[in-house]
């Protein structure tokens, strides 16, 4: 019998966790008793919602279950909560390194205006990193549902705060909806202050969106991007361009983009060289963690320990981790893969 390693003790990093979505279920029913939010079944059976977001209805279904979510979020002691939390599922993980993705719009209106809000998220990042030894940074995204202009406002405002824990850009939310190039300047105004580019592209569209992120928006890296398998002239140009994929199987199989966990184009997209780094997207919706990404490449997709190694280092390298980071997780990486492994 094949010898395997815990996955839970591969040292790796998380590159795709958003914000509200990573908050733990029971964190939710707390804070939903603790305001008086009064929440669909959906979101209290215990289990994971039935989503597929292939349409406009059922999109419509998971953001509005998200913004019930992310309205039991109201007070800094709640969003210290979220964040420790967070750090806390990551470290349990494996995880060495997490770049944890806010819109800080959204919670603006309950914690004292954008700034504020912000500041408040950025505090508990830095508190949660140093109580758990996690690494941690974040990266503001913008929403594609709103006016660019908006997007523009919030990418100086990512740079202002890129010596307090920002350290990319992103644009969140259905890409079907309007034009990666609406949004090319908010997009500068981020690379010119510093900020990595990693915007959402190739999930819910096909390549045509990935080639907008890279066109438009000089993405160096892209949230999911898996559709841009349906393109051999676009996989070797993100292989050779070394534009990391922010890939979820678990969240694709969730909304529907691919029927089964097989089909998500893990294998593809390893062997025509493009960088992954596995992400568990939104857990409080899915209903996994990042290891779980790990067990889906493992057990779908028959990658080897050496190749979940090879996916581990791949997100580090995606990451913006300090060199000296990178480094030391990079070596433990290789400790992982050399130590014996049980007899599985």
């Amino acid at each position: 019998m094949e010898r395997v390693r815990d996955l839970r003790q591969l040292p790796k990093a998380h590159l795709h966790l958003h914000f509200t979505g990573s908050m733990r279920p029971a964190t939710l029913l707390d804070l939903a008793d603790k305001y008086g939010v009064h929440l669909p079944v959906a979101l209290t059976s215990g289990r994971p919602p039935r989503l597929s977001a292939t349409d406009e209805r059922g999109w419509f279904r998971f953001q509005r279950l998200y913004d019930i979510a992310r309205s039991c979020l109201r007070a800094p002691e709640d969003i210290q909560r979220l964040v420790r939390e967070a750090a806390e599922e990551d470290v349990r993980d494996g995880s060495r390194w997490l770049e944890i993705q806010v819109d800080p719009t959204s919670y603006a209106p309950r914690l004292g205006g954008l700034i504020p809000a912000l500041e408040i998220i950025l505090d508990a990042v830095d508190r949660a990193s140093r109580d758990t030894g996690l690494g941690m940074r974040v990266l503001v995204a913008a929403n594609r549902m709103k006016h660019p202009l908006d997007a523009r406002t919030l990418a100086r405002l990512a740079v202002r705060y890129s010596d307090r824990g920002v350290v990319g850009f992103g644009l969140s939310n259905d890409e079907r909806r309007g034009f990666a190039r609406d949004f090319d300047r908010a997009f500068a105004i981020a690379r010119d202050g510093g900020l990595l580019s990693a915007p959402h592209g190739g999930e819910l569209s096909g390549p045509a969106s990935v080639r907008d992120c890279l066109d438009d928006l000089h993405a160096a890296r892209i949230g999911h991007g898996v559709r841009a398998a349906e393109d051999p002239v676009l996989l070797r140009r993100l292989a050779s361009r070394g534009v990391t994929c922010e890939v979820c199987p678990a969240s694709n199989v969730a909304l529907g983009v691919y029927g089964k966990p097989e089909d998500v184009p893990l294998r593809k997209f390893y062997e025509a060289g493009v960088p992954m780094a596995l992400g568990a997207d939104d857990p409080l919706l899915f209903g996994s963690r990042l290891t779980a990404q790990y067990e889906i490449a493992r057990t779908a997709h028959a990658f080897t320990d050496a190749e979940l190694a090879e996916l581990a280092r791949q997100s580090v390298r995606g990451s913006r981790a300090p060199q000296e980071v990178q480094r030391a997780v990079l070596a433990d990486v290789d400790a992982w893969l050399a130590a014996p492994a049980p007899q599985g």
